[in-house]
């Protein structure tokens, strides 16, 4: 089996993950630009928590999908922040979810269904 293959096994994603990852698609982010960015695309439906945020981040670095970076200052009290990015293989897996997504919209846009 390939590697593509091997990634088709975990689609669809769940929604929060999938976000996320489209999220740091734009590039690297910390944890609270990451939860505004998923509120925004999802025109304010979506409102991570921070645990339902570091519970998908630990299985994303887990399954290898993303890194976490150096570390940027976060204000003036010295508090630092993570930055995450997403690897080659976590590009590859929201690319396919995204054909999948695009498939399943062409799909309904040959379908009638009644009282839509």
């Amino acid at each position: 089996m390939d590697i593509e293959t091997d990634l088709h096994a975990y689609l669809p994603l769940t929604e929060a993950t999938f976000f996320i990852l489209f999220s740091l698609s734009e590039g690297p982010k910390h944890g609270y630009a990451i939860m505004k960015g998923v509120n925004q695309m999802s025109n304010g439906r979506i409102n991570l928590s921070t645990g339902t945020l570091y519970g998908v981040l630990k299985r994303l670095l887990d399954a290898g999908w993303i890194v976490r970076e150096g570390e940027d200052e976060a204000d003036v009290s010295t508090r630092v922040r993570k930055n995450y990015s997403l690897t080659g293989q976590g590009n590859s897996v929201l690319g396919m979810e995204v054909a999948r997504m695009r498939e399943l919209v062409e799909l309904s846009a040959s379908v009638t269904v009644s009282g839509f």
